[in-house]
């Protein structure tokens, strides 16, 4: 068990070296690409407050988000409950967006891809939600999909009534306001973890790929689903030992640790072997 221990904190350690700790806060400026309207007063229009949105959405990580039922693009009906038992990512969005939901869509498509090759492709699910209840029905869930080119097992594009995101918004401390132009939000990636508690929000249009990876990685290889000596020891070596490369950005299972470790281990053994065998020789000779 000190080997595993030993083998734990080694790879732990240089899993931390290459994770950067950086958390990207973006909200969703609908207006980007055009001055936002200014009030008699002089200030922006918009009741949007980033600052309020960012407490409000941490504030609800540990909570447990309701079962609420969601309507798929083909019409049928779906409960949050039906994706218990591993990790969930819920990103909401609005089809009407023309910009910033397509590029958060399609970068999260890519870190999805990078984290299934490391975690494994049926590891977790990924949800995205229409926010914006009159426009985001299943055909038009559907089509931006389409236009996104978002064809994964795993990942479902869903509408759901406006009781029902009403509590699914709150339950994920996500908050819009009507703009001109659209609606202003944090852009935020929910996870959420097998039992359904909000583990980790993650911020930004594009944001750097162990922002997302890292925490469905402390839960896919955190707990074993069959609690054993060997799983449990299999998910700890890949929970530390699989790290992220900046240069290729992927993740990786480092086998030189093993080996640098192997050597040392090999290395103090021989030479505790030498000198206890030197230390036995010397007694027997003084006793004689």
């Amino acid at each position: 068990m000190h080997l595993i221990s030993l083998i734990s904190r080694i790879c732990l350690i240089a899993g931390l070296l290459v994770a950067p700790a950086a958390v990207a806060v973006t909200s969703h400026d609908a207006n980007r690409h055009n001055p936002p309207p200014v009030s008699a007063a002089g200030s922006p229009a918009s009741k949007f407050d980033e600052k309020a949105a960012l407490a409000l959405s941490q504030g609800v990580i540990g909570k447990t988000v309701g079962d609420y039922t969601l309507t798929a693009t083909d019409g049928s009906k779906r409960r949050l409950s039906e994706y218990r038992g591993k990790p969930l990512v819920i990103s909401l969005i609005y089809t009407s967006c023309y910009h910033i939901c397509p590029t958060t869509t399609q970068h999260l498509a890519k870190v999805a891809r990078t984290a299934r090759g490391a975690l494994g492709q049926e590891s977790f699910n990924v949800l995205t939600i229409g926010f914006d209840t009159p426009k985001d029905t299943p055909v038009a869930m559907r089509q931006f999909a389409r236009d996104q080119g978002i064809d994964m097992p795993g990942w479902q594009f869903l509408s759901a009534d406006a009781p029902a995101m009403e509590g699914l918004t709150k339950d994920l401390g996500f908050i819009s306001y009507a703009a001109p132009h659209g609606f202003d939000h944090l852009i935020q990636a929910t996870v959420i973890d097998a039992q359904g508690k909000i583990y980790r929000q993650v911020y930004g249009m594009t944001f750097d790929t162990p922002l997302l990876v890292e925490p469905l990685k402390e839960l896919v290889f955190g707990e074993p689903v069959t609690p054993s000596l060997l799983s449990s020891l299999s998910n700890k070596i890949k929970l530390f030992c699989t790290v992220y490369d900046p240069t290729t950005d992927k993740y990786r299972f480092d086998y030189s640790i093993f080996l640098g470790l192997f050597i040392g281990a090999s290395s103090i053994g021989i030479v505790s072997f030498l000198v206890l065998r030197e230390w036995r020789r010397t007694r027997r000779r003084r006793q004689g």
